[in-house]
């Protein structure tokens, strides 16, 4: 991949230029000393990604996120010392359009940082992923179910903040399950759950392998592997499929939706780069599910429900504000 660095700190650009070098394939386009510069080099000499600092002059990283996504979009992976502590800004990032989070590697260590070089390899199957990616196939479904419905979220690019704005103000209906799936780093996901509870009237709690469904509770995912629903409705997560691009799967989690759950369900694919979710909400939608998607104009990435919209997999296709308002009167509200 063709790599564009945008690091204020000189140390820091040399340990990821060096990084960048030392996996197969990759390229340093180009190095900016500040987030004014990488939105003009972004413009100038596009690259197809973007390993972008929070933290710098005349402009930071997540306005030159966002400046970027709106003027010469293309992936953008948050790189940036300790981002545990600055976990607002990161987020906003993630909002602005930015996939995912790491931290700077060492310039003694940049070599051999594997886990940005796996970053940068998980982003680069992610632009290249083909729509004839498939998730496992899941078991048939059965009968029986605690919870009355369950509203599963998809999301990306952008997800964080569009999840945060489809479930503030409100609280869904007693005997209501809500599972939400959004493509994060497994080391940055308990910090998701935490802030996405701040942001919203329910309570926010990342899943752990074996959890049940629990009415009232925003239940997030919390690996990067694949998040599945059981036959007797418990939450596990699956390595498998290993080199499927998207990790935690959208698609992997609908399609269990799909295949054991048999009371109500409504799923929900928000933006976000690539196909994930699509077929998964194909499934649901077959499987008499309510499915919706979020529309262009209000997506910071159309890419996974442009996917959903070609397939015909969602009913509706709406705005973030027009999907909050649809749920309410699905799902409706808790009685005081």
């Amino acid at each position: 991949m063709k790599i564009g660095i945008a690091n204020d700190v000189a140390m820091a650009a040399e340990a990821l230029r060096r990084a960048v070098v030392a996996g197969r394939g990759h390229e340093v386009l180009w190095v900016a000393r500040n987030g004014k510069e990488a939105v003009r080099l972004c413009a100038e000499n596009r690259p197809d990604l973007v390993l972008m600092d929070l933290n710098m002059p005349e402009l930071d990283g997540v306005e030159a996120t966002r400046q970027i996504m709106q003027a010469s979009p293309c992936a953008i992976l948050i790189v940036t010392a300790r981002p545990q502590d600055n976990v607002s800004q990161v987020f906003r990032a993630l909002g602005a359009g930015a996939l995912d989070v790491t931290a700077t590697p060492e310039l003694s260590a940049a070599g051999g940082d594997t886990a940005l070089l796996a970053k940068i390899k998980t982003i680069g199957k992610l632009i290249r992923v083909s729509a004839g990616d498939q998730a496992p196939s899941p078991a048939p479904p059965i009968a029986g179910a605690a919870i009355r419905h369950l509203l599963a979220i998809g999301a990306s690019t952008g997800g964080p903040g569009a999840i945060a704005k489809v479930l503030a103000g409100w609280t869904p209906a007693n005997g209501t399950a809500i599972v939400v799936v959004q493509h994060i780093d497994a080391n940055f996901a308990g910090h998701f759950a935490k802030w996405l509870g701040e942001q919203i009237a329910m309570p926010v709690r990342a899943i752990d392998d074996g959890d049940a469904l629990e009415a009232g509770v925003v239940l997030v995912a919390r690996t990067n592997d694949h998040l599945t629903l059981s036959p007797r409705h418990r939450l596990h997560y699956d390595a498998d499929p290993l080199d499927y691009a998207y990790r935690p799967s959208v698609d992997v989690f609908f399609r269990c939706v799909a295949a054991h759950w048999t009371q109500d369900a409504t799923g929900v694919l928000l933006t976000g780069m690539g196909r994930d979710g699509a077929s998964g909400l194909l499934a649901m939608r077959h499987a008499g599910k309510a499915t919706i998607a979020q529309d262009q104009a209000s997506s910071a990435v159309y890419g996974m429900p442009r996917a959903a919209a070609e397939l015909d997999a969602a009913e509706r296709i709406m705005s973030l504000e027009n999907i909050s308002t649809a749920l309410r009167s699905k799902i409706g509200m808790r009685q005081p």
